[in-house]
């Protein structure tokens, strides 16, 4: 998964996020290129997933700046709806709609929102569904589907708006452990294909295969960003080589 490619997609500039009077993000600066696997690490709290939500536009920074292609996102005339067509999200909770089949929710975004040729959506729908196994289960309803496919299909429809970049926040967390594995393989499939991917996870060894870069978070700071090889073997900072020992890595 490891590229030189230079081209800047996500530039996040000392943004801070507070919560009422609580600050969660304390000034976080980061770079995305094209075609990076970024993996963001760190205990639970320490503001990982508010920074993906950040970056979608589903919370406010209070200062800093996001930039995606050299264009500010924090100015208040950004449109999101059309970021989240180039910047998608995929989260722990699927968030399909229930009495909408498999193909139906996969095709609300392309067809509503894109207005996109229903023929041409369809035959991407299906090439997709067919890329994580899920074809035949194209008229299922999300209540006859296990977690592990209806995660799966909450990234067939994230990757059916043709995004630049996906933001995957715990998406294994309330997975049953026997079926993590194949959500994981398709993300490690992306990765192969050269999607730009931030990725939140507490899979450790998943996070240092698909990375090229592991971010390590903890207060709401950035402590430590390396390679998966060196932050894994010869983490920097105290905190990092407390919290791998927990895992046991």
């Amino acid at each position: 998964m490891k590229n030189n490619n230079s081209i800047t997609l996500l530039q996040i500039e000392d943004i801070h996020k507070e919560f009422d009077d609580l600050e969660i993000l304390k000034g976080v600066s980061l770079s995305l290129h094209k075609g990076e696997v970024l993996v963001v690490l760190g205990p639970s709290g320490c503001g990982k997933s508010t920074l993906l939500r950040c970056i979608n536009g589903l919370e406010k920074i209070q200062s800093g700046d996001i930039k995606f292609k050299d264009k500010s996102l924090t100015h208040k005339n950004t449109d999101w709806q059309e970021v989240r067509e180039k910047i998608g999200m995929v989260f722990q909770n699927y968030d399909l709609f229930p009495h909408m089949t498999v193909i139906e929710n996969i095709l609300l975004g392309p067809l509503k929102v894109q207005k996109r040729d229903k023929t041409e959506a369809m035959t991407q729908a299906e090439e997709l569904l067919n890329r994580v196994g899920l074809l035949d289960r194209k008229d299922s309803y999300p209540r006859q589907l296990s977690g592990g496919q209806k995660q799966r299909i909450a990234i067939v429809r994230a990757l059916c708006m043709n995004p630049e970049i996906i933001l995957f926040d715990e998406v294994t967390a309330s997975l049953d452990p026997e079926v993590v594995r194949e959500v994981l393989d398709v993300i490690l499939g992306l990765a192969k294909q050269g999607m730009t991917m931030v990725i939140v996870t507490h899979e450790m060894g998943f996070a240092h295969s698909v990375a090229d870069r592991i971010v390590f978070m903890d207060e709401g700071k950035i402590c430590e960003t390396a390679d998966p090889d060196t932050f894994f073997t010869s983490p920097t900072t105290e905190r990092a080589q407390h919290f791998l020992n927990i895992f046991q890595y």
